[in-house]
């Protein structure tokens, strides 16, 4: 193994660091490992190696991540690696090479694969679970705790994760429901990160850089500056004479003097679309001027490369010549506005080195890997859709995660720019944070419930439940039982099939032999007792069934008396010594284990007592099952005494007698401990049930449908597809339809009227609409959180582009982004993919699949890139 494990590891050229040791230290003894590390440690590595051993033992990997965008980048990757025959990819957008040893996918994919028992799982022997912290994301992070739930138990698993404070409790949980997992904890960050704060000093007309932390605590000059300068300014009415001496940095002069201090390149980060357009615009119209002839005729190379293909009038809709002229200089803008192949250049550039700052919204935090040497932040508040909101200190971690190169800076810097509602204790208080609690938000879903039912029993699918983080979080007590309850059940199974006979009923053999005793323990059968008595010898254990010492004992003497009495003497393992005689026993008493007695044999000294009772403590007793009542002819006669293996039976049907009231008690106790989890997924269960999705405990036609669609809105569509509501529709009508249950109007602004191209489909929407009111009543009556409405306000652009209708087109008359088309495109063809599967109609499953072909062309099909939030997109900012 150690020669194998130095060919795996020889690939890289520099030296490993620590954690990545213990790591693959913990890989190689058999166990998980959930590497918490920050941005840029190189957490990667770990999941490599895991991938390349698995391959070296001829097993299969699987490699997922939480959006497209990096499941593309991990097969580019491990195709590098390995070879492209040795890779493949399995995304909504992709399917290449499915069957290789080595798979890349969404989380999701893999999900519905453990759901469907895919025959694809067989061989796996790891699974990564890249950006494992996407857990407690409210729509997607149940699949996760899904998949490690439901996973074989012989899968390892490697979890990479952010930087986050209760790894050891994530890693605990996984130790509970999966078996032995090391946490694997980093928080030295690969490049050292300064903490800076930006102010304008008005008095001098200078911009001042402080660090923010001086020897671990606010920076008191920064302090006394902030203090003295906003005194009166906030809280309370202003006074008219407060000397207001600070002000905030214009955003090209922060370029200005990160170049002037060599601290660029930088990612600047601006929580609104608008805003890093007009910062992008600005810099460009301040003259700023960042690159050098070289550059710039490198820059117009790779937009060549990636746009050329673009139809001219597209690119003048989407602002080409002042994104260009932007790129030119150094600068860009880079936010989910963008259509995928602006941002790709942006990107490539980036990395490159050839966009020296780049104005981007927290989108950028994930999924594009793309170091710089500064980040700054402009605001340390964001605007969520309804209000404004402190950044957490786990979100200031992920934005300044990409502060700092490894390998070529030796310094990261993270720049807060100084703001009058913002006091500078809470800057410092945000920068000094090591708290970054991950949180479960795992919750039984109407597509969980219809796959529950279809793989679990009731049972099973409660247990389930309970063995989330969730459960976890809220009763660790209740995950452990749960753990010990599922290991307890499966050696009751193997008790059960062992303690089978092919002689006969082992079960009435049993009731026999006991019933035999009873007769003979009734009877007193003195004569039977004495005898066995007679047989036993010093060194035997027996077992006291009543009276004070009950409980095991061990012969220490034996005599015969005259007149054929048999006295004993016996020790306790507390050192008790008893006389024992016919009296003692009810039934002949039967021989359970035998020790060695010390020597010499001298049963009347201490010393030797005591090492007899530490022996009978430590001996290992046979089955307790009673002894063949041989003396009756039922018995003896009964088919199974023929069986070469009954001793093993008859121990282990006592046994599993043992391990069944044990399973009885762990189940009570679970039930008196947890409801929360189990009680919404009741709801949920009766409510699919009283809609016709369930019959009882199995799936309706309508259920195994359900089972099949992941989406947000998964009842409300398949319910609209059972109601024929999809059905009859060309492709583009049906392409805006569908679009009511994948868009949501985020913009303060009210929406248009919406727009439909016939009567048939107005009346189609209406009753939609009409199922969407019937559904939450029914949700809010059982206690259930209500499903998104449906929104028809993309309906129209659905339509036209699904109709052939041009980019341009279609952007400027809706007023709508380039990147919020190419979003919402890219989930509505998710939806229709979906809906060709699952439809009941023929029809509408060949229309669904023409919908979705026509709607994948042009810019839309330019990349096939899933941006951070595209499945669920954080509200837009107050610019926006």
């Amino acid at each position: 193994m150690r020669a194998e494990r130095d060919a795996l590891l020889a690939r890289y050229e520099f030296p490993l660091d620590r954690f990545q040791f213990e790591a693959i230290d913990a890989l190689d003894d058999g166990r998980s490992v959930l590497v918490a590390a920050p941005t840029g440690s190189g957490k990667t590595v770990v999941a490599e190696y895991a991938v390349a051993r698995a391959l070296a033992q001829g097993k299969r990997a699987f490699y997922t991540a939480p959006i497209k965008a990096l499941s593309n980048q991990k097969y580019h990757d491990l195709t590098r690696i390995h070879g492209a025959d040795q890779v493949g990819l399995l995304t909504g957008d992709n399917s290449v090479n499915g069957d290789a040893p080595v798979v890349v996918m969404t989380t999701e994919v893999l999900r519905n694969m453990i759901y469907a028992r895919s025959g694809g799982l067989a061989h796996l022997a790891v699974v990564v679970l890249d950006e494992v912290h996407f857990l407690q994301d409210a729509y997607r992070g149940p699949v996760w705790e899904e998949v490690i739930i439901h996973l074989p138990s012989s899968v390892r698993l490697v979890c990479l994760s952010a930087t986050v404070s209760n790894a050891e409790e994530l890693a605990d949980w996984i130790t509970t429901v999966r078996g032995p997992t090391s946490a694997i904890i980093e928080t030295t960050r690969p490049v050292t990160l300064q903490n800076l704060y930006l102010l304008g000093d008005k008095g001098s007309e200078r911009l001042l850089l402080l660090p923010t932390l001086v020897d671990g605590r606010p920076n008191p000059d920064a302090s006394r500056l902030d203090d003295e300068a906003v005194r009166g300014y906030r809280g309370g009415p202003r006074h008219p004479r407060a000397r207001r001496r600070l002000f905030t940095p214009r955003r090209d002069e922060v370029v200005e003097l990160l170049d002037e201090h060599g601290m660029l390149p930088a990612i600047y980060f601006i929580f609104s679309r608008n805003a890093c357009d007009e910062a992008a615009t600005s810099c460009l119209n301040a003259g700023l001027r960042l690159t050098t002839g070289p550059e710039r005729d490198r820059i117009r190379e790779v937009v060549d490369d990636r746009l050329g293909g673009m139809d001219d009038r597209d690119l003048a809709v989407l602002g080409y010549g002042r994104f260009l002229a932007a790129l030119e200089a150094g600068i860009a803008s880079h936010h989910a506005g963008m259509v995928p192949p602006f941002k790709e250049v942006v990107e490539a550039c980036f990395v490159e080195g050839l966009v020296k700052v780049v104005f981007a919204t927290e989108t950028l935090a994930v999924g594009v890997n793309m170091p710089a040497r500064t980040v700054v932040i402009e605001k340390l508040s964001k605007f969520t859709g309804e209000h404004h909101a402190f950044l957490t200190p786990g979100e200031y971690t992920q934005l300044t995660g990409r502060a700092g190169r490894r390998g070529i800076d030796d310094l990261g810097h993270a720049v807060v720019l100084w703001n009058p509602f913002v006091p500078f204790d809470q800057v410092a208080a945000l920068a000094s944070s090591r708290s970054f609690q991950l949180s479960s938000a795992f919750r039984p879903t109407y597509n969980m419930a219809a796959n529950l039912v279809r793989s679990y029993s009731a049972e099973r699918a409660h247990h389930l439940l309970n063995l989330s983080f969730a459960q976890y979080q809220a009763d660790r007590e209740v995950v452990r039982i749960e753990a010990r309850l599922e290991r307890r059940t499966e050696l009751l199974a193997q008790l059960r099939e062992l303690a089978v006979s092919p002689f006969g009923d082992l079960d009435e053999y049993r009731r026999l032999a006991a019933a035999g005793q009873e007769r003979a323990r009734a009877a007193g059968n003195p004569r039977d007792i004495e005898a066995a008595l007679g047989r036993l010898r010093p060194g035997d254990v027996v077992v006291l069934e009543t009276g004070k010492h009950a409980g095991r004992v061990a012969i220490l003497s034996a005599a015969n008396r005259k007149g054929g009495t048999v006295k004993l003497r016996a020790i306790t393992p507390g050192r008790v010594q008893l006389p024992l005689g016919i009296p003692d026993f009810r039934e002949p008493p039967r021989v359970v284990a035998r020790i060695d007695l010390p020597t010499p044999f001298t049963p009347n000294r201490q010393g030797f007592q005591r090492e007899v009772a530490r022996l009978l403590e430590r001996a290992k007793l046979g089955p307790a099952a009673p002894a063949p009542a041989r003396s009756h002819p039922e018995v003896l006669a009964h088919p199974v005494t023929e069986d070469p293996d009954l001793k093993e039976r008859l121990r282990a049907a006592v046994q599993a007698e043992r391990v069944t009231r044990e399973v009885d008690d762990l189940s009570a106790r679970v039930r008196s401990r947890s409801e929360s989890l189990a009680r919404r997924f009741d709801r949920v269960v009766r409510l699919l049930e009283l809609w016709g999705y369930l019959d009882g405990w199995s799936l309706t036609d309508g259920g195994e449908r359900l089972a099949r669609l992941f989406h947000e809105c998964d009842l409300l569509v398949v319910e609209s597809l059972r109601q024929g509501l999809l059905d009859d529709l060309d492709a583009p009508t049906l392409a805006g339809l569908a679009s009511v249950f994948t868009y949501e109007h985020r913009s303060p602004e009210p929406p248009a009227p919406p727009w439909f191209p016939d009567q048939q489909a107005r009346r189609r929407w209406q009753r939609i609409e009409a199922l969407a009111r019937e559904l939450r009543d029914a949700e809010d009556a059982a206690g259930l959180p209500v499903t998104r409405a449906p929104d028809p306000t993309f309906a129209a652009v659905a339509y036209a582009w699904a109709a052939g209708e041009g980019f341009a087109a279609v952007v400027e008359d809706e007023e709508l982004s380039g990147g919020d088309f190419v979003r919402n495109v890219k989930q509505l063809v998710d939806l229709l993919r979906q809906v060709a599967e699952v439809a009941p109609s023929a029809p509408t499953r060949a229309v669904a699949v023409e919908a979705g072909e026509r709607l994948f062309r042009g810019v839309v099909a330019s990349s096939t890139r899933l941006e951070p939030g595209e499945a669920n997109e954080a509200a837009p900012t107050e610019a926006e």
